[in-house]
């Protein structure tokens, strides 16, 4: 009679359940530490672990290096420190490991979407960004893409970083006839869409109305014949452009 063959230990290892996410939430206001909470509790159950919490720099940088997390989510907008809120916190965890060894990941959790907040918290350290406009289920997928070493970033802040830290776009478009057939204001108002901004949006931000918003998205399309925003993203995504 045949012996059994013994157990592959990889296929054992593989079987182990994947320990929590240990998490600290570094916010200023309570409610919202308390409601961030809730949120992961309710769609992540015990995968994702919090551990701490903290509301000013000076709290944060004491509790992050007492826990040593594996992930911090960290709010930009921060009382104490020199004023530099979440990047001081990033500053003063530089080099921080967790007990076995893997750095404490950070990421920036915001209201804010501007580009100086989104570039000066990444130059400090942060794995990622992401605003407050995100549903619970997907922060608690960016935290664990985070812990795993992933980067991550709201589709609509990925361009900022490209642009601080990839290919300039002014390098592609020397080198691209189809975004060589757009004006400035064209590619302007293509950049924006292709990040997901909508028509008022774009209009606020370039100070300009929705019917020339309207416009520019028009001709955008026809010069690169491309018959909906989805492709203009994919198009401008193929481009590092965002």
């Amino acid at each position: 009679m045949s012996q059994p063959s013994p157990p592959d230990p990889r296929s054992a290892a593989r079987a182990q359940p994947r320990p929590p996410v240990r998490l600290v939430l570094v916010d200023d206001h309570r409610l919202v530490r308390a409601g961030v909470r809730a949120e992961l509790a309710d769609v992540a159950g015990d995968r994702l672990q919090v551990i701490g919490e903290a509301g000013a720099v000076e709290e944060a940088v004491a509790v992050v290096q007492r826990a040593k997390p594996d992930v911090v989510l960290l709010d930009v907008h921060l009382p104490g420190g020199e004023g530099r809120g979440g990047s001081d916190v990033l500053r003063g965890c530089a080099g921080l490991t967790t007990e076995d060894g893997r750095p404490v990941r950070f990421l920036a959790l915001s209201v804010s979407d501007a580009a100086e907040d989104v570039i000066a918290v990444i130059r400090a350290g942060a794995r990622g960004y992401v605003t407050k406009s995100i549903s619970g289920r997907e922060l608690a997928q960016a935290v664990v893409r985070v812990a795993d070493g992933d980067a991550v970033f709201s589709p609509r802040l990925a361009g900022f970083v490209l642009d601080a830290f990839g290919a300039a776009a002014g390098e592609v478009a020397e080198v691209d006839e189809e975004l060589d057939r757009l004006s400035a204001r064209e590619r302007e108002v293509m950049r924006l869409i292709a990040r997901g901004y909508q028509y008022k949006e774009v209009a606020k931000e370039l100070f300009i109305s929705v019917k020339t918003v309207e416009t520019h998205v028009s001709s955008v399309l026809r010069k690169l014949q491309l018959s909906s925003r989805h492709e203009l993203t994919a198009w401008a995504v193929r481009r590092r452009l965002l």
